[in-house]
């Protein structure tokens, strides 16, 4: 009777602790000290939040860089973040893929002459682990840059200069792949103009 006590009051002592009070205290650690990441890391213009420096939004315009598929239902929901499980030989993957391929040579073919599914960056038709990942390959910003440029009336070189500036390194130095993150560069685009 003794050790079930003992185990009872134990398990009450560690939940409490690192259930409640352990939780508290980094959650209030975190917004004292890292306050725009605690909150979400959110992008204000205006007094307005407009978005997520940590998630992805629906940009159909073509005046503006397109962001990954989404995997989520409805699509782009950071509230239920997930991944699309499908294998490498499945026949629901690659008509996903063939899909979205068609979808971005309809689209960038035009401003991208001789554009052919080979030139098109994997990230452009396949969706991220999230399902929201903010941020794009500068092969797919390049690949956009044409049609971005052409329907905001720039010149191609501002919105490679844009693209390049708003790239992201390698963590560290070496950790993952270079990224842009979209809605910070369609910002950037919109404080430029020519829209």
């Amino acid at each position: 009777m003794r050790n079930l006590v003992a185990s009872i009051a134990a398990i009450v002592v560690i939940t409490a602790f690192f259930g409640f009070a352990y939780p508290a205290a980094m959650t209030g650690f975190a917004s004292v000290t890292f306050s725009n990441k605690a909150n979400g890391s959110l992008i204000v213009r205006n007094g307005t939040v407009v978005g997520s420096k940590l998630a992805a939004q629906a940009f159909t315009s073509p005046t503006y860089f397109h962001e990954r598929p989404s995997g989520t239902s409805p699509a782009y929901n950071a509230g239920a973040t997930t991944f699309l499980n499908y294998g490498p030989t499945s026949s629901d993957l690659a008509k996903l893929v063939a899909q979205n391929a068609q979808a971005i040579l309809k689209l960038e073919g035009p401003y991208n002459p001789g554009l052919t599914i080979h030139d098109i960056p994997v990230d452009a038709v396949t969706t991220s682990a999230s399902g929201i990942d903010p941020d794009i390959s500068p092969a797919y910003a390049a690949l956009q840059a044409r049609r971005v440029a052409a329907v905001r009336h720039l010149p191609l070189a501002t919105v490679q200069k844009l693209i390049k500036e708003n790239t992201d390194g390698r963590s560290l130095g070496f950790f993952g792949e270079p990224g842009v993150n979209v809605l910070e560069l369609n910002l950037a685009l919109d404080k430029l103009g020519g829209k």
